[in-house]
């Protein structure tokens, strides 16, 4: 039997996913339920799986990850209340749901933060600014080991999106987020905060006009099919936070402590590279589909954008994150300045 197989088994509604055969039927001495809100099919998820078996097999099947996706238990905020208290070991949250938690993650909200260029995107995600929002959760109950990248967001609306004056006066929903709203603001437009739920009604009614989102949701959630201008604009990260319950955390050896960072570190390109795909398909189901307007922001038009977006929304962050959010955003401005990216 190749001592490499892996094998999935279905139990109590999760996914256990255990590698090595010489071990996989050993008790392991450390076990984590981790809950997250996507499906399985979904990157988060696959890259989820690929985490649990090469931490199996490189702790000789002394961790066991028992994973629970689609909400299985429960909302984002009781997955991130059960982690911080202790009924679960660990999440997987994208930073927008995690500001009420730790107002510095909020950073995320704020266009235009990551460049498009994807090498330098991840050198601030693996560097000093990415370690010290990762840092700010110790305060808060947590242990952050990792940021995964969830694609960007592009625009929808049934109005045109022509250029920034056309914003004005359009409704968009957003998160519940002053940043957000502020991004809105900044271009004359209305943002109405709106449980995602509710969201393809209220477009479909005119609620609201438009709504941003990555494009494979945009798909996965028929919002095509009541939107009739796309602009792709990337303007919003999506960066997912993996959260461990200290007490969880602390009880492992360090030499397992290391594995479970340096993997989570190691499967994030091919998070990305399925998240790439998954946007590529989406886009290419909206062209075919032929229903939706499309057009692709240029270079100078992302310039003007952000001009105008993120001064306002960088105040609204300060105000809510206070000395720590100044912090990271000094740290950001050094770094981005360091990677000769254009400020």
């Amino acid at each position: 039997m190749n001592s490499r197989r892996q094998f999935l088994q279905l139990a109590g509604g999760g996914v256990i996913v255990a590698a090595n055969s010489s071990f996989a039927l050993a008790a392991a001495k450390h076990t984590a339920k981790i809950g997250h809100l996507e499906s399985p099919a979904q990157p988060r998820h696959r890259g989820l799986e690929k985490v649990a078996a090469l931490v199996a097999a490189r702790t000789n099947g002394e961790v066991e990850f028992k994973l629970f996706p689609a909400s299985q238990l429960g909302n984002a905020r009781q997955m991130i209340e059960g982690t911080q208290f202790g009924s679960l070991e660990c999440t997987v949250e994208p930073a927008a749901f995690l500001g009420g938690f730790d107002p510095v993650v909020s950073v995320f909200d704020i266009p235009f933060l990551l460049p498009d260029d994807p090498a330098k995107a991840n050198e601030l995600r693996t560097g000093r600014f990415g370690q010290f929002v990762l840092d700010s959760f110790s305060s808060r109950g947590f242990v952050a080991v990792a940021l995964w990248p969830n694609g960007r967001k592009s625009m929808t609306s049934n109005r045109p999106l022509t250029n920034l004056a056309a914003f004005s006066g359009q409704k968009f929903r957003v998160m519940d987020s002053k940043i957000l709203i502020e991004q809105f603001g900044a271009v004359g437009a209305n943002a109405i905060a709106l449980p995602f739920g509710e969201l393809y009604t209220a477009l479909q009614t005119g609620v609201v006009d438009g709504e941003e989102n990555p494009l494979d949701t945009i798909t996965t959630m028929k919002f095509d099919e009541v939107q009739k201008y796309l602009v792709v604009s990337n303007h919003g990260a999506m960066e997912d936070v993996v959260l461990f319950n200290p007490k969880w955390w602390n009880g492992l050896p360090a030499g397992h402590r290391k594995i479970i960072t340096e993997v989570f570190i190691e499967v994030r390109p091919e998070v990305e590279k399925m998240k790439d795909e998954a946007t590529a398909k989406a886009l290419a189901q909206i062209k075919a589909a032929g229903k939706v307007e499309i057009r692709t922001l240029s270079d100078e038009e992302r310039k003007e954008w952000r001009a105008r977006m993120l001064p306002k929304a960088e105040i609204a962050y300060t105000q809510r994150a206070g000395d720590e959010g100044k912090k990271a955003l000094e740290i950001y401005h050094a770094e981005i300045k360091r990677l000769g990216i254009a400020s």
